[in-house]
């Protein structure tokens, strides 16, 4: 089974032990969830907001919407993105998942392919910046802005999609592990 980014809808079986015992819809009332998921998990939906904020804008500058606002929303909103993106796998790399891995050993290939998606992802945030520049470079230029924005929004829908899987996959993972053993466990 190709469990790449590109490929796979979700979390085998075998990788979702724990989110049987931990399902989304309880994960607010367990006392485990203040602090470290909340914190977490907002990150991931800063990165959410994001994503359909450079949609929204894209899509106004096709529909006739001012280039300049484009401009500056999408360089604001692209630089938070890339840069809080990549700190935050940063830290999921180096810290978290080798701590996490080692607390329940089923789940340490699921930490290997969440390594291997910051691996992929890396590749597709450096076409996303190229794709926005590019886009910014035809401000002078109507006709060349409206066609490469209708590129940069088609590259941002699959970066979307990508994204939305990783995230969903890694809150899957990691959530259920940390309201089990509590935060404390990963210091």
């Amino acid at each position: 089974m190709d469990l790449s980014l590109e490929n796979r809808d979700g979390l085998p079986e075998a990788l979702r032990v724990l989110l049987a015992d931990f399902p989304r819809e309880a994960w607010e009332q367990d006392p485990n969830f203040r602090g470290l998921v909340e914190f977490w998990l907002s990150k991931h939906m800063e990165f959410r907001r994001l994503l359909t904020a450079m949609n929204g804008e894209t899509e106004s500058l096709l529909d006739g919407g001012s280039a300049q606002t484009f401009a500056g929303r999408i360089s604001r909103y692209g630089s938070m993105f890339v840069n809080n993106l990549h700190g935050h796998h940063q830290i999921e790399d180096m810290h978290y998942f080798p701590r996490l891995s080692q607390m329940d050993e089923r789940l340490e290939y699921g930490f290997e392919l969440l390594d291997g998606d910051h691996k992929s992802l890396d590749g597709l945030l450096a076409g996303f910046v190229d794709s926005a520049n590019n886009t910014l470079q035809k401000l002078d230029d109507p006709i060349a802005l409206r066609d490469a924005a209708g590129t940069f929004h088609t590259d941002l829908g699959r970066l979307d999609r990508l994204i939305q899987r990783h995230l969903d996959d890694e809150e899957d993972l990691i959530v259920p592990i940390i309201l089990k053993f509590g935060e404390g466990s990963l210091a």
